[in-house]
């Protein structure tokens, strides 16, 4: 079972499964993600996809009885949509982080969590371990009420791995990216690309002197599953990210050379960006030594590919007919195809998440 199998990195994780020949069970709300994301797995008639929230504690109950590891993905993305919906987006993340966590511990399923490397705040004294100390701006401020929401699906797991023998581990991704992502909830490279592409200037925000270390979808899939197939892993909680600092403003330039734009770089300020109180981060870098000690990961993929193929898959977007995106889910007066369900409980207005 994948919660949030409709998104970015969801997606590319349900390919990964079923090219090893698992049967999975997607659950979105297509909130965020696109049905169109499975087309290829879902060809392959090995996935079940359930239109539902995990809010719908009774849905999550039903798919995890028949499930023997779940990851859970689904979860508000993007700082730009947690800070337009704080509230929204923390209720939905704790609401389904519980509902489904719980639903394992019932039914004895395996279960992955990714949580984020947002939970150590404004913490950038280096590459950050494990057990780095969190250092989070006030609660009134929105830019830290998904990493209060994650550090409590974090804390909840942990507590019922002690408690109740769970079987969970917790992982960190820090800033990962590529083809899928979309750049409409303020994921910055398929932002850049698509300003690139279209020849507009690249709006780079505060000074662009921030670093991130960008890692590959794929590799971030590799580790996930590598995480899941490991029982030392029950109870432990891992960074998954590249090791290359990259500062924001670099970014912007590889991107502006690897599209052959005539695009220039304008510099936007964080308050007009995201309005008055925002708190940006000057570096975040993991640690991954945790990781690669028990698997033996590491990052196969650069920036640059991940660049390439954010661009091949933007290129192709652009080619591919309106008519057939609006075919993905297709639906004829009411029917969906036979791998798709949408769950009856599920209640949009209620529960966004």
């Amino acid at each position: 079972m994948v919660t949030g199998g409709a998104g970015f990195v969801g997606s590319h994780l349900v390919d990964a499964l079923v090219a090893r020949g698992e049967t999975v069970t997607v659950l979105d709300d297509l909130s965020t993600g696109q049905l169109g994301n499975l087309n290829s797995a879902r060809e392959a008639g090995r996935v079940d996809f359930v239109e539902g929230s995990t809010s719908d504690e009774a849905l999550v109950d039903e798919l995890m009885a028949s499930a023997d590891a779940c990851f859970h993905l689904a979860s508000a993305v993007g700082v730009q949509l947690i800070v337009d919906h704080a509230y929204d987006s923390l209720l939905s993340n704790v609401r389904g982080c519980d509902n489904v966590m719980h639903a394992a511990v019932r039914h004895g399923a395996r279960l992955l969590f990714t949580s984020t490397s947002e939970i150590y705040g404004k913490n950038s004294v280096g590459a950050l371990a494990e057990d780095a100390d969190r250092l989070l701006g006030p609660p009134q401020l929105s830019r830290w009420s998904y990493a209060t929401a994650k550090v409590f699906g974090e804390t909840l797991a942990f507590g019922l791995c002690e408690n109740d023998a769970a079987k969970i581990t917790v992982t960190r991704l820090f800033n990962t990216t590529g083809p899928r992502q979309s750049g409409a909830y303020g994921m910055v490279l398929p932002r850049f690309v698509r300003q690139a592409l279209d020849n507009s200037n690249l709006t780079v925000y505060g000074d662009g002197t921030q670093t991130r270390c960008f890692g590959h979808v794929s590799d971030t899939v590799r580790a996930l599953i590598l995480l899941i197939d490991s029982e030392a892993a029950v109870g432990e909680v891992f960074n998954i990210g590249a090791g290359l600092e990259m500062p924001i403003v670099g970014l912007a330039r590889r991107v502006v050379e690897r599209t052959g734009s005539d695009s220039a770089i304008e510099f936007v300020p964080f308050d007009e960006a995201y309005g008055d109180g925002f708190e940006e981060l000057g570096r975040r870098k993991p640690d991954t030594s945790a990781l690669s000690k028990l698997t033996g990961w590491k990052a196969q993929l650069t920036v640059d590919d991940a660049i390439d193929d954010v661009i091949a898959y933007e290129l192709a977007a652009e080619r591919e007919p309106a008519a057939s995106l609006a075919a993905v889910a297709g639906s004829t007066n009411g029917r969906r195809e036979t791998n798709v369900r949408i769950a009856s409980r599920f209640r949009p207005a209620e529960h966004p998440g």
